[in-house]
């Protein structure tokens, strides 16, 4: 019935029309879709084509024709639908009216890094945004300030003591994410939650934006290049560009166990204290502060023990192939073939010891008007203390 798409990472139903929605694929493509109009036929009008592959797509909840996108090159854009669809006498700059900054600084490099943005999501007034972001952490923006007011990590355990070295915590370097804004019977949204590759789903508690506001830190470039930060990392939109700090949210209010590998999305209840975590797995978990609810009874205590990742063996290898290469005579020897969940477990864990924790800065490199991936030779390193000039 509607306009076919590659690949489709995102789909957005809009706020105020139930017979609008939006979609953005891999194609490079996000539709918007008209359900009283036949779109077996593809409507051009209705389609905004971009360079890249698009990773995410969010109708505001509040704003008719506010709509938000973001894709595999770190871009995060505010675009208004009457920019950026109908005849192209009508579009201006593909709809965008606010750019965010997503590009990552450290100063001991002379290079920014643009961490791919996976996923977005706002809040349900649409004054934050939230940015889930490849080998970095889950960022929050304000609606009007292209700037990071905060960043959630899981530095801390949820007690506030800080996690033991070579304890896994949060994480984003495997797997598609999303985060999700709620506060289950509350008027207004005070938590972020978000899974990791750690096993856990994480809930933050968001400080307010003024709060935020205040304690950013804003540093100007020739600050920036004047002084060691050591091992500061601050948002830039361009190499002489000012540096911006957000707050980092280091101690979750929960971490959410239950699972046997990587949790990819959460869901909070708008009006009961649930919420429910996805991941690799067949199954959904339901997690509650209590034993019982208006819809649920007798919930089993979740396990406080998180499965260890585990170093690598002949039988994970086994398992890593059957998920590759699918059934198969001399693999299935003495093994369970109705162990499926099993092999795809061991499928991720394989791919999280290859690329689990990676590194943003060297796998993705950004200089002004110009990206390339992190496998150049070498790490460039600015000695002189001076911003660059042209590149």
């Amino acid at each position: 019935m509607f306009a076919t798409q590659d690949s489709v990472r995102s789909v957005s139903a809009h706020s105020q029309h139930d017979e609008l929605f939006f979609s953005a694929g891999e194609d490079g493509k996000v539709i918007l879709h008209d359900a009283r109009v036949d779109r077996r036929l593809s409507n051009a009008q209705g389609t905004l084509q971009h360079t890249t592959e698009f990773t995410g797509v969010q109708a505001h909840p509040a704003m008719e024709h506010i709509f938000a996108t973001s894709d595999t090159h770190g871009q995060v854009c505010l675009r208004d639908s009457r920019m950026a669809f109908g005849p192209l006498s009508a579009r201006s700059n593909e709809g965008i009216v606010q750019t965010y900054n997503t590009k990552l600084s450290r100063r001991s490099l002379a290079y920014l890094s643009n961490p791919e943005s996976s996923s977005i999501t706002f809040d349900r007034e649409g004054t934050r945004l939230a940015v889930t972001m490849l080998h970095w952490y889950p960022t929050i923006y304000t609606l009007s300030d292209p700037h990071p007011l905060a960043i959630c990590t899981g530095r801390n355990n949820p007690n506030g003591t800080p996690v033991a070295a070579g304890e896994r915590t949060y994480s984003n370097s495997c797997t598609m994410k999303s985060g999700v804004f709620g506060s289950p019977g509350m008027s207004e949204d005070v938590l972020y939650a978000a899974g990791s590759d750690d096993f856990r789903g994480y809930v933050w508690r968001i400080p307010e934006v003024n709060v935020l506001l205040g304690l950013r830190q804003e540093i100007t470039s020739e600050e920036w290049y004047a002084k060691e930060w050591g091992n500061i990392t601050a948002f830039s939109e361009g190499l002489s560009s000012a540096r911006y700090v957000p707050v980092e949210v280091s101690t979750p209010l929960c971490r959410l166990n239950g699972h046997r590998s990587i949790v990819n999305a959460i869901a909070i209840h708008p009006t009961l204290p649930h919420i429910v975590t996805s991941g690799i797995e067949r199954h959904i978990t339901l997690h509650s502060p209590t034993a019982s609810s208006p819809i649920a009874q007798n919930l089993a205590l979740t396990p406080s023990d998180v499965r260890n990742l585990g170093e690598y063996s002949a039988d994970d290898e086994i398992r890593f192939l059957r998920a590759l290469v699918g059934p198969h005579p001399t693999l299935l020897e003495g093994m369970d073939q109705s162990d499926d969940e099993s092999q795809t477990i061991s499928l991720f864990d394989h791919i999280l010891r290859e690329e689990g924790e990676g590194d943003v800065f060297a796998l993705r490199h950004w200089r002004d008007g110009e990206e390339t991936d992190g496998e150049e030779d070498g790490v460039e390193i600015d000695m002189m203390g001076s911003p660059p000039s042209t590149y």
